[in-house]
């Protein structure tokens, strides 16, 4: 389709907030008639895409939805589907990727924006490989980091713990600028394991205690790491498998968007109304990357924006899946 095509090609050439408010309408107004889940969602509503002026005004589909229906713009056949983690017991989400090689962009252009060249590290992730890749999107993410590297060390080294630990102590190692990325639980089995500088290392963690360990705040976390790995500092990763958008935070649980997302903070009485700068309430965000699902989506975390326009990620909804699904039955 012709009008995807050209939303597409300005997806990454957001540079001001004009821009991308332009860009979130022609967005919304193409998702409004070619996204019919998204469109009875509205309907449901009681809203006329007719009546949207404004990004502020645009309806947020509930995240929710990606388990309990196929959230897809245009007909194209998926090249991928992401799955959520999702809680024990729980349906998980999918994510129906049409293009790949959009997240690939989406991956690599945030990466950049935030830390430079990725040619320029040693990749080594601390994540559980299993099953298909393409079923998680940031095994996917670091799988692709891992490739763009060019280095013959990067790698997944989840499940060789030892052979990392001796790595690292090595001095031609030390001397590489690298990044540890990995998920909550195995940064602190590493932490624990090697207790020895870390050299020339950024640290990022993805969350994802997932039971595995007593949850933590973000804040008791990064005070662990930075001591047993003696770092200054912990950088954050947010995403998640509805998402094709990644959002960093260099230290603090402070997270920035690449230009093409945007975090709001809705009111937690009022899901159609939004706080101010600096109080706590829910979080939404508009990833113009989604152009092939929903650009628009209503998440179950809680949040705040700073005045200097920082994000912070507080926690989440109980019984977040209510809302929303039940306003659309299959």
């Amino acid at each position: 389709m012709k009008q995807r095509s050209a939303l597409k090609e300005n997806i990454f050439a957001v540079k001001s907030e004009k821009e991308f408010s332009e860009l979130a309408m022609s967005i919304f107004s193409y998702q409004s008639r070619e996204n019919s889940i998204y469109r009875q969602y509205m309907e449901a509503l009681g809203v006329s895409p007719r009546h949207i002026k404004e990004i502020r005004q645009i309806p947020f589909l509930p995240v929710s939805f990606y388990k309990t229906h196929k959230v897809v713009s245009g007909e194209a056949v998926a090249e991928a589907v992401f799955y959520t983690s999702g809680t024990t017991g729980t349906d998980p989400g999918r994510h129906y990727v049409r293009s790949l090689d959009l997240y690939e962009k989406s991956i690599r252009k945030s990466f950049e924006i935030f830390y430079g060249s990725i040619s320029g590290y040693l990749i080594i992730a601390l994540i559980p490989v299993r099953g298909n890749i393409q079923n998680s999107s940031l095994l996917y993410m670091v799988s692709r980091l891992i490739e763009w590297s060019g280095n013959i060390l990067s790698g997944f080294y989840h499940e060789q713990m030892g052979r990392l630990v001796s790595l690292l102590k090595t001095p031609e190692v030390k001397k590489q600028k690298k990044i540890l990325i990995g998920v909550s639980s195995a940064l602190l089995d590493f932490a624990e394991s090697f207790d020895y500088p870390l050299e020339n290392a950024i640290v990022m963690e993805t969350g994802g205690m997932k039971g595995k360990r007593k949850e933590l705040t973000r804040e008791e976390l990064h005070g662990i790491l930075k001591k047993k790995l003696r770092v200054e500092r912990v950088h954050s990763e947010y995403g998640m498998a509805e998402l094709l958008t990644q959002a960093y935070s260099k230290e603090r649980g402070q997270f920035s968007c690449p230009p093409w997302m945007k975090i709001m903070i809705r009111d937690i009485y009022d899901p159609f109304d939004f706080v101010a700068e600096g109080k706590s309430g829910a979080i939404n965000i508009i990833d113009l990357a989604n152009i092939d699902s929903c650009a628009f989506l209503e998440t179950s975390d809680l949040g705040k924006i700073s005045p200097e326009g920082f994000f912070e990620v507080l926690g989440r909804f109980d019984h977040s899946d209510i809302r929303g699904c039940n306003l659309l039955a299959e």
